[in-house]
């Protein structure tokens, strides 16, 4: 979309991701929407803990782990499970909810 004002074409945030990234859907994108995610995630537990003025360490022995490792959570630089993240937020005394949303209609059990 050019305007009257300017030679330069503007494009969406969401075109722009769709050509650079992939479409929805697809596995690049999907990795992508994840760990965006997860660096949201990271930031809203800084966030919460620094309301609570709580250090990274108080943190960590609540839930029974290093300094580092809550450092890596708010940093996005490991891999984390739900049950840290609830842990997490529940020392934080944050509820947690989660949204399941099923793309596909097809459920296979193995048997």
């Amino acid at each position: 979309m050019k305007t009257k004002n300017t030679p330069f074409e503007m494009f969406s945030l969401d075109k722009i991701k769709d050509e650079f990234i992939g479409e929805p859907g697809t596995p690049r994108r999907i990795l992508y929407e994840q760990e965006l995610q997860m660096e949201l995630l990271g930031g809203l537990i800084r966030k919460v803990r620094l309301e609570r003025n709580m250090t990274q360490e108080e943190l960590g022995k609540l839930i029974g782990v290093q300094r580092a490792q809550i450092s890596k959570l708010e940093n996005n630089t490991t891999n984390v499970t739900v049950e840290t993240i609830l842990r997490v937020f529940s020392a934080l005394k944050a509820k947690v909810n989660f949204n399941v949303e099923i793309l596909s209609n097809k459920i296979e059990i193995a048997g």
